[in-house]
């Protein structure tokens, strides 16, 4: 069974982390690859543009609109089927993100959708 969690990419990597996954579409800001030490960038299954662009107007009011919506991208993905499948064959993973929400952001979702789908498989 694969344990998913969450970590800001301004965190310090540890080793408990596992499999590290950059889940934004954009490289955070002022990080090299070194120091956010992921071994896989999954820009195709973060949030489309119109997606981020639109949540990100009013991250508060919008949260559980995304939430849907972001599920339903993803639901609709061949790069989220490949990348679920990539997700279980590790043991730890962590899904890293940019934002400074530590709640309502892309990873949280993505954590809930995977963690779901991984456990039914099971």
């Amino acid at each position: 069974m694969t344990k998913i969690k969450t970590k800001r990419a301004y965190d310090t990597p540890e080793p408990s982390d596992g499999f590290r996954i950059l889940v934004d579409r954009l490289w955070p800001r002022g990080l090299t690859h070194e120091r956010l030490d992921c071994q896989l960038w999954a820009k195709d299954i973060a949030p489309s543009t119109e997606l981020r662009q639109w949540f990100h107007a009013d991250i508060p009011a919008r949260w559980s609109d995304f939430e849907k919506r972001y599920e339903a991208e993803l639901r609709g993905s061949d790069a989220f089927r490949q990348f679920l499948a990539e997700v279980s064959r590790h043991p730890a993973v962590t899904f890293v993100y940019a934002s400074r929400d530590e709640e309502h952001n892309e990873a949280t979702v993505l954590r809930t959708l995977c963690t779901t789908l991984i456990d039914k498989d099971a």
